[in-house]
């Protein structure tokens, strides 16, 4: 998606493309049903607490460190292997999310650059800023050829302009949007796509849509698998209708997966304290 020039409001405008609106439907009923919940009203910080370490893993499952969710429980040491170092800042990343709620709507560059920063857990020079020309992109996941650093530069100043101004198309729309164009830019040198699950994840909190961050898409996500993910992105890359569709939808249907995971969790409690 081009994120410069067009329409005023261009995530309005998705939003009214043929199949989205079934999409936001869909998830609205989904989200109302788990803050319906009668443990919800009870425990929700539990909730929370137990959808953020799912969304965690789940992330990182998507990034090539799928490890069960008792061994994500049970570590304390993450800066072992490759695998363990994703965890760990896929772990990260979900504790800074509620962080950075009120900064998002006023500077969303910096928090993505604070993302980074917290995912990486390094003081490398190339850390926390956008990549330069010649840096290369260490994101085994997503193989599409790569954007310059000059149009990264544009599109980014582009997609902040447009948060900054707001919008009336549903959070959703938003989200995938948002997630979709990190992933396509891939702006930093590592953790793109941690870091554009967890700028989904902001939106769709900081939108009201899930306040409490118990709709967990990144457990979605990693359901639906890593094929599935790529192939909706490849959706979002063609600009087309249909394929913007196609990427949103599969972001509509990773929150609702999202919703059953808490959803099985408040079952869980409730037959715990029966």
């Amino acid at each position: 998606m081009s994120t410069t020039g067009g329409t005023a409001d261009p995530f309005a405008a998705l939003g009214a493309l043929p199949g989205v609106a079934e999409s936001v439907e869909s998830v609205r009923k989904a989200v109302d049903r788990v803050y319906g919940h009668r443990i919800m009203r009870r425990r929700s910080n539990e909730i929370t607490s137990e959808a953020a370490l799912r969304g965690a893993r789940g992330s990182a499952a998507l990034s090539g460190a799928d490890w069960a969710l008792e061994e994500v429980r049970r570590r304390t040491d993450f800066s072992g292997d490759d695998e363990a170092r994703l965890v760990g800042a896929a772990l990260r990343l979900t504790a800074e999310a509620g962080q950075l709620l009120s900064i998002w709507r006023q500077s969303p560059l910096r928090v993505l650059a604070r993302l980074h920063l917290v995912a990486a857990a390094d003081k490398a020079e190339q850390v926390g800023r956008p990549r330069r020309p010649g840096e290369p992109v260490d994101e085994p996941l997503i193989e599409q050829p790569l954007p310059d650093a000059a149009e990264v530069s544009g599109r980014l100043e582009g997609l902040a302009e447009l948060i900054i101004a707001g919008s009336s198309a549903p959070a959703l729309v938003t989200a995938a949007v948002v997630h979709g164009e990190l992933l396509a830019l891939r702006p930093f040198v590592s953790h793109n796509g941690l870091v554009a699950r967890t700028a989904e994840r902001i939106v769709l909190v900081g939108s009201g849509l899930d306040p409490k961050s118990v709709c967990p898409a990144e457990v979605g996500h990693a359901e639906l698998g890593r094929t599935a993910y790529r192939e909706a992105f490849d959706g979002y890359l063609s600009g087309t209708a249909e394929g913007m569709a196609t990427w949103i939808a599969h972001c509509g249907r990773a929150v609702e997966l999202g919703v059953r995971e808490s959803t099985a969790v408040c079952e869980a409690l409730q037959r715990g304290a029966a």
